[in-house]
């Protein structure tokens, strides 16, 4: 039977009625797919100049730093667009209780850096959607079977073989590590509704302005003048996180989150690379087989997730959480 007459229905969007049968999807998700891959190698970049450079600088004026040239990054892309409208918003209050909250997570995260293996801290913060399908079913009372559980458990038990507490080896930054992963995985839970009312780009701007206005209140614990090329990292570290946010945000434009969110994931081999390239550090064993069982562990939970949703859900992954961003959803940022 031959299919209906489309020339004329002007309701179809013309990407649809030009798209290939069954094919129509495919080209967004590889572009989707680029695009976050692109964004796992700006963040990892982003995450290894605040290491280099919190080394020499106070953290508070490192945060500062970084948040500032991100939203001055932000804001030359995004305000030329949409104007000061883009603040429109009857949800003031959540952003900032969601700001502030990012703020602290995301100097937890640099400080965590600053004393360990930028990896090991990397595998650490992968266990953020963990933390938060603990919260929501322990406070939100969301059902959770056998399978859930039993990832929840397999999960912790891989960011334990990472932390390794009791070990000689156990760090200072593990602890700041997981700080960090509770509690942006608890923040998640309770700002998830945000997507339902404000739009992908409001999210983004408010975000940028309330690191750097938060981060600027750490100034009063330190600062050193930089030197122009220490500035110039500074800097950097601040434009490749707002690059990779971007990137991040295109990927999830281009395809489902479900479909793009795996890759996130290359994170990880980014700062593996990096570690090993700039500062020598050997993965250990513990290293690869605790963050393999939590990077399986969050993919298991992505994908119940996206079971458990009729429409594209809102990703578990967080990202690394130096580098705070909103849940995934369909068209948003982040």
């Amino acid at each position: 039977m031959q299919p209906p007459d489309r020339k004329k229905d002007s309701s179809i969007p013309a990407s649809a009625r030009s798209a290939p049968a069954g094919g129509g999807r495919r080209d967004h998700v590889v572009r989707g797919i680029l695009f976050m891959i692109g964004a796992t190698v700006l963040l990892a970049i982003s995450n290894a100049l605040s290491k280099w450079v919190v080394a020499i600088y106070p953290v508070g004026e490192v945060m500062f730093a970084r948040s500032l040239s991100s939203l001055i990054v932000a804001s030359a892309f995004m305000l030329p667009i949409t104007g000061l409208s883009v603040f429109a918003t009857k949800r003031p209050r959540d952003h900032l209780a969601r700001g502030l909250s990012q703020s602290i997570s995301q100097t937890f995260t640099v400080i965590a850096f600053s004393l360990m293996p930028l990896a090991s801290a990397t595998a650490i913060n992968f266990s953020a959607p963990l933390f938060s399908a603990l919260v929501s079913v322990i406070f939100l009372k969301e059902r959770a079977g056998a399978a859930r559980w039993g990832t929840l458990l397999a999960g912790f038990a891989g960011v334990l073989i990472v932390v390794r507490p009791g070990a000689d080896t156990f760090q200072l930054g593990a602890v700041f590590a997981l700080a960090n992963a509770v509690m942006y995985g608890s923040v998640t839970v309770a700002v998830r509704g945000m997507s339902k009312t404000e739009s992908a780009n409001t999210l983004l701007m408010w975000q940028m302005v309330r690191l750097a206005v938060f981060h600027s209140f750490l100034l009063v614990f330190g600062f050193r003048l930089p030197t122009l090329h220490h500035a110039a990292l500074l800097a950097s570290s601040g434009a490749a996180n707002a690059a990779g946010q971007f990137l991040w945000t295109k990927a999830l434009h281009a395809a489902p989150a479900t479909a793009v969110s795996p890759f996130y994931y290359f994170l990880l081999v980014w700062s593996l690379l990096i570690g090993f390239l700039v500062w020598g550090d050997v993965p250990s064993v513990n290293l690869l087989i605790g963050s393999s069982i939590v990077v399986a562990s969050g993919l298991f939970l992505l994908y119940r997730e996206a079971q458990r949703e009729p429409a594209p859900a809102a990703a578990t992954v967080t990202g690394p959480a130096a580098l705070p961003r909103p849940e995934p959803a369909v068209v948003r940022n982040g």
